[in-house]
């Protein structure tokens, strides 16, 4: 499968994301659940940031589906539902990353709206967290099996257009 050349748009009004291929036709449109605070870039807003990125790190590559990270390591810890009850108030970060980076300085790159210090993430979240609505604190969630065929269907570099 050729992974250069694809292109991931992320609506948050419809909180959805859709991998376009190189001729920008549409490949794949997956539910995410984007922030509950709405859109914003500032540092320490809690909102989904806007404009154009790229996917500047894939992580997670050989973990299990399920796998905790914390700070983009996996733990040893596989997601249950005993786990999350055990720790409810926690922002579960599972399966895979792909990190972003902003491409607009001074809008989501650099100074206090860097996208890429902020910690945004595409992640996978346990199978109960609800899609199609925001709940996020500023990620892009989604579900596991869908972070893994995003995964895999992209590299590191691909553009990534967050809207509004």
């Amino acid at each position: 499968m050729r992974l250069m050349g694809k292109k991931i748009r992320i609506s948050i009004a419809d909180q959805s994301l859709e991998l376009r291929d190189e001729a920008g036709q549409l490949e794949k449109r997956y539910p995410v659940s984007t922030a509950a605070n709405g859109a914003g870039e500032q540092d320490g807003s809690y909102c989904t940031p806007r404009g154009a990125h790229i996917v500047r790190a894939k992580i997670g590559a050989d973990q299990a589906e399920n796998t905790v990270f914390v700070r983009r390591r996996p733990t040893g810890e596989i997601y249950t539902s005993e786990i999350g009850a055990q720790f409810p108030e926690r922002d579960w970060i599972l399966t895979r990353i792909l990190w972003l980076s902003g491409c607009e300085v001074g809008f989501n790159r650099l100074g206090e709206c860097d996208t890429m210090r902020r910690f945004i993430y595409i992640h996978g979240s346990p199978d109960d967290v609800p899609m199609g609505e925001p709940g996020s604190h500023g990620c892009i969630r989604m579900k596991n099996a869908d972070v893994i065929d995003l995964f895999e269907r992209v590299a590191a570099g691909t553009p990534v257009e967050i809207v509004a």
